[in-house]
């Protein structure tokens, strides 16, 4: 007759969280954005602004190396892309001669960006109104979410929205991991 093997213990069982949960498929997206960025030698980080239905409006990825432009952060190229198609949109909607004033206004808009933002960014997070910020890994030398500093919630500003901090961090931190692993 065979011993017994013990039984192994299973795993804990993973609780559902109903704030992070919800955002795990749009920072998949933003995770295979940021996976276009080593190729130009630009730092994996990846973004998306998504409208108040969910659609894609902008999406973007480091390109400061790309284009030899320090501002080229994911989050301001996918602002930036999402504040000319809401700008199309209004023209397409405006009375008389052109764009409403507003067009650039991305509210009832989120951001899902693989890393906190940092100051440069939270400032243009704020000045384009978007509502929402969902972010993956902590950025603690540089972010302004939260981690070093917290420009997105400072009461002395006009607009402050609503940060979700931890989404798929461990994949988006790996992801960060694994860039600077070959390029160290």
């Amino acid at each position: 007759m065979q011993s017994a093997r013990p039984i192994p213990p299973l795993p804990a069982p993973v609780r559902p969280d109903p704030v992070r949960d919800r955002w795990a498929a749009p920072m998949r997206l933003a995770i295979a954005e940021a996976a276009l960025a080593p190729a130009t030698g630009d730092v994996p980080v990846g973004a998306l602004v998504l409208g108040p239905d969910g659609e894609v409006l902008g999406r973007g990825h480091n390109e400061r190396e790309a284009v030899g432009d320090p501002t080229a952060h994911a989050e301001v190229v996918a602002i930036r892309e999402a504040a000319r198609t809401v700008g199309s949109a209004a023209r397409g909607r405006a009375d008389g001669n052109g764009a409403r004033p507003d067009g650039w206004r991305l509210t009832g808009c989120t951001l899902v960006v693989t890393l906190e933002p940092c100051t440069m960014c939270a400032g243009a997070i704020v000045l384009s109104r978007i509502d929402r910020v969902v972010y993956g890994a902590l950025d603690e030398k540089a972010g302004a979410a939260g981690s070093l500093f917290d420009v997105m919630r400072d009461r002395r500003l006009n607009h402050r929205p609503e940060v979700i901090p931890g989404v798929l961090a461990d994949e988006c931190g790996e992801q960060l991991r694994a860039f600077f692993d070959t390029h160290r």
